[in-house]
């Protein structure tokens, strides 16, 4: 881990706050790419996913911005509420599971606090001359972070803004702003589950390819977890066999038999950890893998994800 200080913390929105932090020691932080997120321990114990919003061509700071969600389980509102300048914390390096890929042109498509991992694409892009469009839908103007900093940017006359309480002029034509498929033409969407499944669902109706749009989620949508049931999982290096309750997660349920899987964001987002599956057939109910992926049954997310079989062999 590495420890960092906040220089700043500024309202950029309505209910959204942006942290600029830089390595306590005031050295180099690790240089990251379009699309990349850092783990921040926040107060209480909590690990959160937060993507970074500043030029990847910097190493001097990491910008990461939290929307304040009371429905949160208290990461946004710890990191509202009790972080403030001058403080330190705990992060990682940055990952990167919604990289940037060589395109002839990119389309962006942003739905509130989403504009996060957007904006630094579009800083990228911009950077070295690609041909894009961004499409930023927010609720209203005040809810609407970073948007000063785009109108001033070198790309504003690439972005395009819809307030869901604008006049009609300025709402997004979906369809018209997605355009027939183009096999040199790439998607990327994040914002709110239903954002996302809105464009995605949009795309794929218009006959685009699975592999060029991209997507990244911010948190999972609730599960319908009346109908769970007890199953056993069984850890294929030492044979042993564990019990997982209809009320509790694999994880939950391997740590009181001391094997431990190191998790994060605890909703099948972020792809922490990810187990490789030997038998049996996962109960798929993250938002990290494919559909494609999710198919092959060869790797699940035990932080959030179950068992249709009535065993599942894990490669522990």
């Amino acid at each position: 881990m590495i420890e960092v200080k906040v220089l700043r913390k500024q309202q950029e929105a309505a209910g959204i706050a942006s942290f600029e932090l830089a390595r306590a020691d005031g050295a180099a932080l690790p240089g990251f790419s379009a699309g990349s997120h850092i783990d921040v321990q926040v107060p209480g114990g909590l690990t959160r996913q937060y993507s970074l919003c500043n030029d990847a061509g910097e190493q001097h700071r990491y910008r990461i911005a939290v929307l304040r969600d009371p429905a949160s389980r208290g990461g946004s509102v710890a990191m509202h509420d009790a972080i403030k300048e001058g403080d330190t914390l705990q992060i990682s390096e940055p990952r990167n599971h919604f990289p940037l890929v060589h395109a002839k042109r990119t389309l962006l498509f942003a739905g509130g606090i989403g504009v996060t991992p957007l904006l630094c694409m579009a800083q990228r892009l911009a950077a070295i001359g690609a041909d894009f469009t961004m499409h930023y839908s927010s609720r209203s103007e005040d809810r609407t972070a970073f948007r000063q900093e785009i109108a001033a940017s070198a790309f504003a006359q690439r972005v395009q803004f819809h307030h869901d309480d604008g006049d009609a002029g300025q709402k997004l034509d979906l369809r018209a702003a997605i355009g027939q498929p183009d096999p040199g033409t790439h998607l990327y969407v994040c914002g709110p589950t239903g954002y996302i499944d809105f464009v995605v669902k949009t795309a794929k109706d218009l006959g685009w390819a699975g592999e060029n749009v991209h997507l990244e989620y911010f948190g999972a949508a609730a599960q319908d977890t009346g109908g769970d049931r007890a199953f056993r999982v069984k850890v294929a290096s030492s044979g042993q066999l564990v019990e997982v309750g209809a009320k509790e997660t694999v994880v939950q349920a391997l740590e009181k038999h001391g094997v431990t899987i190191l998790v994060s964001c605890e909703q099948g987002v972020c792809g922490t950890c990810i187990t490789r599956v030997l038998d049996g057939e996962c109960d798929h109910r993250d938002l990290y893998f494919t559909d494609d992926e999710k198919a092959k049954n060869d790797q699940f997310t035990p932080c959030c994800s179950r068992a249709r079989s009535d065993v599942l062999v894990l490669d522990l």
